[in-house]
């Protein structure tokens, strides 16, 4: 086995091994430690010794030995009834106990606590479910690496000092936490679809264990709507990866990419899952965007897409959701219907705005459209910035290569229009 396929199944075991852990032994900072441990271990002798039996049954027992010698080493520095004292009591279900979702979804709600503030939550969630980077959870918020990482350790201090169990939440409790998973679940799938930074446009194992962990829960709520949008439109978004990417790695962009390349039974099953929650009201973010992305993947072609009804579905979304990336989609969405200087209008009104101002996406959204007005010189100044701006190495190339392209055609320019 090379070390590449090692890697890709570590990937994916260490949130189901980090939520067996804390749900058979608690400690949720220090199982985190030992498992890191652990993966390290199997990634130095897996790919010499080779694959064992079971992977992550190897892995539970090598992190469980790792976990009690951290733990008895801390308890010799500190006496036992004060660190009895102390507010981690961990509750874990009884021996026999079985919930209807794995461990990686009890590590889940394990992160989605009461005692943490929903930005904290989400956080270190992707760390530990998600397997983001400290830094892409940094991305995935937009703020800067050194604030988030002072957010996560936060985080783990106020679960460390709280008096509430650190549990798996009741039936009844878990209506309180579903707005931090579902967040969680949506910007993992997100960072795995169109990745911030890296040399690949995807990370298929991110989006991939984000659908999984939807379907899961989705099967734990089934009559919960925004659980069924969100579930629809990760399956609608990912439909499209295939043909995302060109042969080469490259992006490519969707008005150009071949249709006949995107799954159709995830588009089936997505339209399903939308058109069935819809009609019931109480419609909330998730669905409205599952639904903007059957209008796109509905179409035949790209010059048959309903831009009207996109519109309208991002009007009614910004008015529930105070989101910058939905106001930029909305700006993109009105050029396409009224025209490219509707949609600078509203680019430009963003560039006040912290979140979004510099953000690659509204400048290279902006060149594209500066372009269609005929503005080439501002165009290139705008694409020369967002690929600057770009940590994602494939977006980075298309965005010079517009550049490039505009710079060739430079003596044709024509005004300002």
């Amino acid at each position: 086995m090379g070390p590449s396929t090692v890697e890709d199944l570590l990937r994916v075991l260490a949130p189901q091994v980090l939520g067996a852990v804390v749900r058979r032994y608690g400690h949720f900072d220090t199982a985190e430690d030992a498992v890191q441990e652990a993966l390290l271990a199997a990634a130095t002798r897996w790919p010499v010794e080779g694959l064992p039996e079971h992977p992550r049954g190897w892995l539970i027992t090598v992190a469980a030995r790792r976990l009690t010698d951290l733990l008895r080493a801390g308890q010799a520095r500190r006496r036992r009834e004060d660190d009895e004292g102390r507010a981690q009591r961990w509750i874990a279900p009884a021996a026999d106990h079985r919930e209807p979702f794995d461990d990686s979804l009890v590590l889940l709600f394990l992160c989605c606590h009461p005692a943490l503030p929903p930005a904290a939550q989400i956080a270190l969630t992707l760390r530990a479910v998600g397997g983001l980077s400290t830094a892409e959870v940094a991305r995935a918020f937009l703020v800067p690496e050194a604030t988030m990482t002072r957010r996560i350790t936060r985080a783990k201090q106020r679960i460390r000092d709280s008096g509430l169990p650190f549990a798996l939440p009741d039936a009844d409790e878990r209506p309180a936490r579903l707005d931090a998973v579902r967040q969680v679940l949506y910007l993992v799938f997100n960072e795995g679809y169109a990745s911030t930074a890296g040399p690949h446009l995807r990370r298929v194992d991110l989006s991939t264990e984000a659908i999984r962990l939807a379907r899961l829960l989705h099967r734990l709520l089934p009559d919960d709507p925004e659980v069924t949008g969100l579930l629809a439109l990760m399956l609608l978004t990912d439909a499209r990866g295939p043909a995302r990417v060109g042969p080469d790695g490259e992006l490519v962009p969707m008005a150009q990419q071949d249709r006949r390349r995107w799954r159709g039974d995830q588009i089936a099953e997505g339209v399903a899952l939308v058109s069935a929650v819809l009609p019931r009201g109480d419609v909330g973010p998730y669905q409205l965007q599952a639904a903007i992305a059957a209008v796109h993947d509905e179409a035949p072609g790209a010059d048959e897409t309903d831009w009207a009804q996109i519109v309208a579905l991002y009007e009614v979304l910004m008015r529930i959701s105070d989101n910058p990336v939905v106001a930029l989609n909305h700006a993109v969405a009105v050029a396409m219907a009224r025209g490219p200087v509707d949609g600078l209008r509203l680019l430009d009104a963003l560039a006040a705005d912290p979140r979004i101002g510099d953000d690659p996406r509204r400048h290279a959204a902006r060149a594209h459209l500066l372009e269609r007005c005929g503005s080439l010189a501002e165009a290139r100044a705008a694409y020369a910035h967002a690929a600057r701006l770009s940590t994602n190495l494939p977006r980075q190339r298309y965005l010079y290569g517009r550049l490039a392209r505009l710079t060739d055609a430079g003596d044709g320019e024509h005004g300002n229009g």
